[in-house]
């Protein structure tokens, strides 16, 4: 899932997760940036940590469903667990406490981002190993910083000829470009400025990262609606008071409708993906109800026939 910041990335997450636990598979969602708002989109109080937390029970999402879980991943985590298994637990701790690790990242570019996305590799073995069908979530971080983490496997094998790096930097390849195995997909918002930033974003994935795009998301379409003319609106007796805030509110809501319109068709001329489109939801707080509706939303038009 990748996006600018700000367009609800870490929601179509939780909708996709749920999409996909009331298809039946188990789904596990990893967060990179160790600030999500995940718990909350699933009615959960309880923060993310390294360890699996279970955000949603199998059944919860409708008979036969799958289950949600999800997990914050950091490179100084995916490090430590890295070293431990081959019995360096010293070392790991002491790298993560001295703060060597930013001494190595600084070094060699890209050895944190592959960090991660060596164990988001191996998490996906070990699923594909086990003979039960389930979906990884991966919410990536923001636009420009996601192209450079799905794309840094591809410095790390030019630079490192040899050894583990160069293992796993392959290994990692491998994934992102299969098809079966990884899919990117972009979301933004019907505006001017998130919609240049997914078009862009879009095109260095395919150029840098080589990974394939799903269709787009757009989140925060609001519903269109057709809305009643002046004199309508005076039969009921509205002070000239009440009038001009209806009709304030009026002009508000269609030039909105209007501005939407015309962002949704350029991103279409910009970058030719499929859309698929959220409605903007009017709560205050999302919670596990906004993200079934999302979820449902989402299904519904990934269903539809393709052009």
């Amino acid at each position: 899932m990748a996006g600018k910041g700000g367009v609800g990335k870490t929601t179509v997450s939780a909708a996709v997760a749920y999409l996909g636990a009331a298809s039946g598979l188990d789904v596990l969602i990893v967060e990179v940036e160790g600030k999500s708002g995940l718990p909350e989109l699933f009615g959960r109080d309880d923060s993310l940590a390294y360890e699996e937390a279970v955000l949603l029970e199998a059944g919860e999402a409708g008979p036969g469903s799958g289950a949600v879980r999800a997990r914050t991943l950091t490179p100084d985590d995916a490090l430590v667990e890295y070293l431990d298994g081959r019995g360096l637990g010293k070392i790991s701790r002491r790298l993560r406490t001295t703060g060597t690790l930013d001494v190595i990242a600084t070094a060699v570019p890209g050895i944190k981002d592959i960090l991660v996305l060596g164990k988001v590799k191996q998490l996906e073995v070990a699923a594909a190993a086990s003979g039960s069908p389930g979906l990884i979530v991966v919410d990536a971080p923001a636009a420009g910083h996601a192209v450079t983490f799905l794309s840094s496997a591809y410095g790390l094998i030019e630079a490192a000829a040899v050894g583990p790096i160069r293992s796993q930097a392959l290994e990692v390849s491998e994934m992102l470009s299969d098809p079966e195995r990884c899919q990117v997909m972009v979301v933004t918002l019907p505006e001017e400025t998130p919609v240049n930033e997914a078009a862009d974003t879009a095109f260095h994935l395919e150029d840098r990262a080589s990974v394939k795009l799903t269709p787009i998301v757009v989140n925060g379409v609001w519903p269109r609606v057709t809305l009643p003319g002046r004199l309508e609106r005076e039969r009921y007796g509205l002070s000239p008071e009440e009038a001009a805030r209806i009709e304030a509110a009026v002009e508000f809501r269609l030039a909105r409708q209007d501005l939407q319109a015309e962002q949704l068709s350029r991103l279409a001329s910009l970058l030719p993906l499929e859309q698929v489109q959220l409605p903007y939801l009017f709560n205050v707080d999302l919670d596990i109800e906004a993200t079934r509706t999302l979820a449902l939303e989402l299904g519904r038009q990934l269903e539809r026939p393709q052009p």
